[in-house]
């Protein structure tokens, strides 16, 4: 089971339109705090990014910041933060937000968003790394995706072992319990011919 000293969080720059979605960035980041675990974000001050991590630092939390420059130069750094690193490039950016996590977790946002933790989640398919990746529901948010991921398997381009690699939970306290539980699956990414 990992040990989880720093959980990454992917979010939103923007809040979105339903409330639930501010309300549940400030519990997890509250709760990521309150567990001892340092949050790794994306070091904007703005939307959820900017929610969740007031909510960790509010808590006495570590909260550090990726943040690229031409982001910090449009003046979104959060200036509160624990440690912020200002990386050339989102490939940087991705890439430094990775090796410093233990886990990974997709909030509601974008194609930003979704790319972050897909990429991550290809990563362990591949592999590259043992780390969990997860989602967190809200108001449900993600229930599209899920459906569309299962698809994904139905039509095998993805096996059941990898599908269930991505963590899905719709609280606060069941995804941390989810997370610190997790073992990667010990079976190739490829599907042969003779599975089918």
């Amino acid at each position: 089971m990992p040990v989880l000293k720093r959980l990454c969080v992917f979010c939103g720059s923007s809040s979105g339109n339903d409330p639930a979605y501010t309300e549940v960035a400030g519990l997890l980041g509250a709760a990521i705090a309150r567990a001892g675990i340092e949050l790794v974000y994306g070091g904007a001050s703005v939307g959820l990014m900017g929610v969740v991590a007031d909510a960790a630092l509010h808590e006495g939390g570590r909260v550090t910041g990726v943040l690229p420059q031409s982001l910090k130069d449009k003046e979104l750094a959060h200036a509160g933060l624990t440690e912020l690193h200002i990386v050339e490039s989102m490939h940087q950016r991705k890439a430094m937000m990775a090796e410093l996590s233990d886990g990974f977790i997709a909030l509601p946002g974008g194609v930003g968003t979704l790319e972050e933790i897909f990429e991550v989640w290809t990563w362990g398919q591949l592999g590259y790394h043992r780390k969990p990746c997860a989602v967190l529901n809200v108001a449900g948010f993600h229930d599209a995706l899920i459906q569309f991921l299962d698809h994904v398997c139905e039509r095998q381009f993805m096996k059941q072992a990898h599908r269930d690699m991505l963590v899905v939970a719709d609280n606060v306290p069941l995804l941390l319990d989810q997370l610190r539980e997790y073992e990667p699956p010990a079976v190739p990414k490829w599907i042969k011919a003779a599975e089918r």
